[in-house]
């Protein structure tokens, strides 16, 4: 009788399920520090990017920054949220790592970071799009492309998407991990 248990828990996967809790608590923590990284590093290189321009003499220049662009202005305000939300659940999840059975911090953890994501990924693309026409522009709207004259403020904001995007795949895998977590209890 109490082989058949045994087999039955193995079977299910409980006797496994502490190691492989950890395992996932840890990575959950990795990722973290990972979109962390990625936030701060873009609202950093957004929020710092600026070029100017002599145009025929010294006295008249063209200048170009990222707050011309309210679309950036909300790109580093989102990406400053997201960064400082992801430093405040550090603390819960170390926890899960020390507790891989508190169910409820992560119930609320997948529920931010599935809020945070939202907001991220509606930051990250309303940037990408105006980066779009930094690059290439419209003609029908007569958008010029201004990449061709400010290539280091492009090469910025450029830069910067990148490391909103790699945190923005590190909290869809956020989200994924606390959902098999939330599975295995």
């Amino acid at each position: 009788m109490e082989t058949k248990t045994k087999a039955a828990k193995i079977e299910a996967g409980e006797a496994f399920s502490v190691k492989g809790s950890r395992g996932i608590s840890i990575f959950d923590l990795i990722l973290r520090i990972v979109a962390i990284v990625g936030t701060f590093g873009s609202a950093v290189a957004m929020g710092t990017t600026n070029q100017t321009l002599p145009f025929f003499n010294q006295f008249i220049e063209f200048q170009a920054q990222y707050d011309d662009f309210t679309t950036f202005t909300l790109f580093v305000i989102v990406n400053a949220i997201v960064c400082g939300y992801l430093a405040l659940s550090l603390p819960l999840s170390i926890l899960h790592i020390i507790r891989s059975r508190a169910a409820n911090s992560r119930v609320l953890l997948i529920v931010l970071d599935t809020v945070m994501l939202a907001l991220l990924s509606a930051g990250a693309s309303a940037a990408a799009a105006i980066v779009y026409l930094a690059h290439n522009g419209n003609s029908s709207a007569n958008w010029f492309a201004i990449c061709q004259q400010f290539q280091n403020f492009c090469q910025r904001i450029s830069g910067s998407l990148i490391g909103s995007f790699v945190a923005v795949v590190s909290v869809v895998l956020l989200v994924i991990l606390s959902g098999v977590a939330l599975s295995r209890h």
